[in-house]
């Protein structure tokens, strides 16, 4: 079977912005914390923490926690500071952080939740939680501390049911991980076609009749597409708004099994493949997860709309200055009605059941995630879409992350992914691959939809025995 269509994520990105950390920083990334043993296939025995910065190791007694995370420097340093903040609060709860690389976060937290020495506090990506709960490694949230309603009154649903599991609470979310509802645009190529710039667009078509009109070619060459949307993310993301905003669901009628030989996923493949074939707004040959992708090749002139969550643009602004083009992220459209996508479950905390001092983790928890100062901080300082509604509500947010104004209108809309047992196999090595075999023309509508039901259906069945 193929490795899938993965390309590069948003999760990629972190992974390569830790280790792409340069001189000392790097040092201090890669360094200031081991995993406990087991995650270099060792002993499972809990290492002992590297110091990572006064304000982490601030206290005066009383009960130490500890927190991991993973060591992107951003959500480093907003983690410090909110430990920091709670510090001046609760002096007699210290906490130890320790951050580690990317893969190695991944199997130190397997590794020590198998020896049940994880730390009492977890970082965690969202669409994890389920199968840690799942697993019973996880701690239920007090319902003194915070019930599910509480939650769901202050939290946007799309980030908050990944960390709901059987209708119990098992984390909170900081961040509300977006791809739908934006797009990355090139004002110079809107001018040179003489089209409205910014595009207010009301539909689909409207955004298509403008991405041909912008695409150039050399011969049968495309030089510029169009419309980008060919990305291991973004095809997923696409695949699942369509089939909802056209009344229908990918899970079939157990909510466990997926259901892909539905109208409605035929009729959003179809729109996929008539946009790369018919339309011809995007060479699915050239412009792939592979090749070409969007989030490099639009900051190199080769894409003049790009499909893309709103994460990208604090990492071009840093990672391509020079782009001489003008560019902008704005809104872009849906289908039918009303919008209605599914999105995964952004980063938050978790406690882990064998912390001995379990209440007062869950109390840091909250501190972080629910407290409006404290989660606006936290997301101003990663850059991140806020889970909590307060703080995406509040106009002032834009002053500081000025680019999320077409994200923000449309976080009522999304809903939770759910439990894909692997999402990302799921994602890449079904979704993305066969829809991208179908828009290179490989294979038919029918048969991508066949082989995507089909090997998802049977990964579900291997997980669930």
């Amino acid at each position: 079977m193929s490795t899938g269509s993965r390309g590069i994520s948003r999760r990629a990105f972190l992974r390569s912005l830790i280790c792409g950390a340069g001189g000392v920083a790097a040092a201090t990334l890669l360094n200031g914390c081991k995993p406990a043993g087991g995650a270099q296939g060792g002993s499972t025995e809990a290492a002992v923490p590297t110091k990572v910065g006064a304000p982490a190791e601030a206290g005066t007694g009383g009960i130490t926690l500890r927190l991991w995370s993973h060591s992107n420097p951003a959500f480093v340093k907003a983690n410090e500071a909110a430990i920091q903040k709670w510090l001046e609060q609760r002096p007699e709860v210290q906490i130890k952080y320790e951050y580690f690389p990317y893969d190695e976060f991944i199997q130190t937290i397997q590794t020590s939740m198998a020896a049940k020495n994880e730390a009492d506090i977890i970082e965690m990506f969202g669409s994890w939680v389920q199968s840690y709960a799942k697993g019973g490694t996880l701690s239920v949230a007090p319902d003194d501390i915070m019930s599910l309603a509480e939650a769901r009154q202050l939290f946007y649903a799309a980030p908050l049911d990944g960390y709901v599991w059987e209708g119990k609470l098992y984390g909170f979310p900081n961040e509300y991980n977006l791809e739908n509802g934006g797009v990355l645009v090139n004002k110079r190529m809107f001018e040179e076609a003489a089209l409205a710039y910014p595009p207010e667009w009301e539909s689909w078509e409207e955004l298509v009749t403008d991405a041909k009109k912008l695409t150039r070619f050399d011969g049968e060459t495309m030089t510029v597409a169009g419309f980008h949307y060919v990305t291991g993310d973004g095809l997923g993301f696409l695949f699942w708004e369509g089939i909802l905003e056209r009344g229908g669901d990918y899970f079939a009628d157990d909510r466990v099994h997926l259901n892909l030989l539905t109208p409605q996923a035929e009729a959003t493949t179809e729109w996929l493949v008539g946009m790369a074939q018919k339309d011809r707004v995007v060479d699915p040959m050239t412009f792939n997860p592979e090749s070409n992708w969007v989030g490099d090749s639009f900051f190199q002139g080769l894409v003049a709309i790009g499909y893309i969550g709103p994460w990208i643009v604090p990492v071009a602004r840093e990672n391509h200055p020079d782009f001489a083009d003008p560019w902008n992220y704005v809104s872009c459209p849906y289908y039918g009605e009303k919008m209605s996508f599914a999105a995964d479950s952004g980063w938050g905390k978790v406690v882990s059941p064998n912390s001995k001092g379990i209440r007062e983790a869950w109390e840091f928890a909250k501190f972080a995630t629910a407290d409006a100062a404290n989660a606006r901080a936290w997301n101003v300082g990663t850059g991140t879409v806020p889970a909590l509604k307060s703080v995406a509500e509040d106009p002032t947010l834009l002053n500081d992350l000025d680019w999320l104004g077409p994200s923000l209108k449309v976080l009522p809309y999304g809903r939770y992914v759910g439990m894909l047992q692997d999402r990302d196999f799921v994602w890449y090595n079904v979704v993305a691959t066969h829809l991208v075999e179908a828009l290179q023309g490989q294979i038919s509508v029918k048969e991508a939809l066949n082989k995507m039901h089909e090997e998802a259906n049977a990964m579900i069945d291997s997980k669930i025995g």
